[in-house]
């Protein structure tokens, strides 16, 4: 199949490079010539874990290609408009300019029957718009318009395309369900699920999907707080709940709160989308409150842990990302906890693996390290944010040794209290008495 990826950012480029691999020819489309530039030298604009080989593979094949124009529209069987939607600023709903503009550029280039597949995260009702945008645009056009929402996780993002727990096309256009067939046969042997629904249906399925999650995290992070004023320990609780298989373990792992590319602007966005038409989704709009005070109230807990006493000390932070395994600073809650730590008038340096260039660009007011122990020399307090496999299994007598203070504010749990106190540290974790 010949395809066009629209965008290259972050789902356009892992989808386009997975099509390649599937053996599919592929050309991806981005307005940013550096950025088609950069990924022509074999230079990769994001961080995730093996897709620089991907791509390397693909365009050394043949069957990946990267360019500013359209052109090669033409003969493409499918179309997929995989452009950011942002939250709008102001009102929190997404900003479907760049989807529209695409549609229209599209319209006056179409030959002959092809597929027009929204692979972006978009509300209800937006394959509509594109649909009447194309036919507004070229009358005489051939078309037909599919929802096919995307289930990536960032860090883990080429595995869940190549072994999707299902793939969710909304089209009731029998055409766009041969073609769509086409493209995710190579996926077969591997039985993965295709779930024929409307446009509006599949297009709602993703926001659904994104806000339970949303909802999951934020449950157990309200159960974290309630558990250390009881003197419970929510890890216990998280499998005790977890275990139950209407419930499921994943989602569940307290912390200072979601972030990311993807939750808090399609949580918003689905909120937005409701009350336009008349509907309240209160539990959704629970969880964005809760999610935002959760992250600013990381910095008053690391002030209690020092008797809130921390004007002119030195805190490490180790993480910076929202998550392991990416470079996404987008909406981090380290940007709230650092923000937090400087207004209390705290010196801060941070560490993370891949993400301080990113950082850069949020956090201009500290200092940056290039290791784990270099962060925490002289630091009155150490406080883990982001749960890279690297801070897993730090030398603790060594940072001790190191720290002005020996205290450890752990976010993600990811220590054995009695292991750091034992080792000398006053040690602070989440949801554990």
């Amino acid at each position: 199949m010949r395809i066009v990826m629209i965008g290259a950012g972050y789902v356009g480029l892992v989808s386009a490079a997975c099509f390649a691999d599937f053996g599919h020819d592929v050309t991806c489309v981005d307005k940013d010539s550096e950025k088609i530039a950069a990924l022509n030298q074999y230079r990769i604009p994001i961080f995730e874990p093996d897709l620089d080989k991907l791509v390397e593979s693909g365009v050394n094949s043949g069957r990946l290609r990267f360019g500013i124009d359209l052109s090669d529209i033409s003969d493409a069987d499918a179309v997929f408009i995989a452009v950011g939607t942002p939250s709008r600023r102001g009102d929190g709903h997404a900003d479907l300019s760049y989807v529209h503009a695409a549609a229209r550029e599209i319209a006056g280039l179409l030959d002959g029957f092809t597929l027009i597949v929204t692979k972006s995260t978009v509300p209800v009702g937006t394959g509509d718009e594109v649909e009447r945008i194309i036919q507004e645009t070229n009358p005489e056009a051939n078309f037909a318009v599919a929802a096919n929402p995307e289930f990536l996780r960032e860090g883990a993002a080429i595995r869940d395309f190549q072994h999707p727990d299902r793939i969710v096309v909304g089209t009731d256009d029998e055409r766009a369900k041969k073609v769509m067939g086409q493209i995710y046969r190579p996926l077969y042997l591997n039985q993965a699920p295709i779930l024929y629904t409307s446009r509006r249906t599949a297009e709602l399925i993703k926001y659904a999907a994104n806000a339970f999650l949303a909802t999951k995290i934020t449950f157990i992070n309200e159960i974290a707080d309630l558990a250390e004023r009881v003197g419970a320990d929510v890890q216990d609780v998280a499998r005790g709940i977890g275990l139950d298989n209407r419930i499921g373990a994943k989602f569940l792992h307290a912390g200072p709160g979601y972030g990311g590319s993807c939750f808090p602007k399609d949580t918003r966005a689905l909120s937005k989308t409701a009350l336009d038409y008349g509907v309240q989704l209160r539990v959704v709009e629970a969880t964005l409150t809760v999610n935002e005070a959760r992250k600013r109230t990381m910095s008053r807990k690391v002030a209690g842990v020092l008797d809130n006493d921390i004007r002119g000390k030195t805190i490490a932070v180790l993480g910076l990302t929202f998550k392991p395994d990416t470079d996404d600073m987008r909406e981090a809650p380290s940007i709230a906890l650092i923000a937090g730590l400087l207004d209390f008038g705290a010196k801060v340096r941070a560490h993370d693996p891949v993400g301080m260039e990113q950082a850069k660009k949020e956090l201009s007011d500290i200092e940056y390290c290039d290791d784990p122990y270099a962060c925490a020399r002289g630091a009155d307090a150490l406080v883990i944010v982001t749960e890279w496999r690297q801070f897993r299994a730090l030398n603790l007598e060594r940072i001790r040794t190191d720290m002005a203070t020996p205290v450890i504010v752990d976010l993600r749990n990811i220590y054995r209290p009695e292991d750091v106190r034992s080792a000398g540290f006053k040690y602070e974790s989440i949801g554990r008495a």
